[in-house]
């Protein structure tokens, strides 16, 4: 597991150990989370499911991380044992 706080470590941290599932957020203080996918798509390094976690509860926030290619978008804050057993799913499905 890897923990990063910006769009540049997330993406060196992914690309150094690539993730089944990757949890970002949308705001981070280099730039836009979905920037991480993006950025994994161009190197051939997406994870199995990748998930936005936003504050943001509205439908135009919704599509552009769908449209991103975010398996689920979840509204912070996340209950942590729901949380667990989403992840574990995801990781499991591929």
């Amino acid at each position: 597991m890897s923990v990063a706080g910006t769009v540049a470590e997330a993406v060196a941290a992914a690309t150094a150990d690539p993730p089944d599932v990757l949890l970002l957020d949308l705001t981070l203080p280099d730039g836009d989370g979905l920037a991480v996918l993006a950025r994994l798509g161009a190197r051939g390094a997406l994870p199995r499911a990748a998930v936005a976690l936003t504050g943001h509860d509205d439908p135009e926030t919704r599509e552009r991380c769908l449209a991103a290619g975010c398996r689920a978008v979840l509204l912070k804050p996340v209950p942590a044992r729901e949380l667990v057993r989403m992840v574990g799913e995801w990781a499991r499905a591929g």
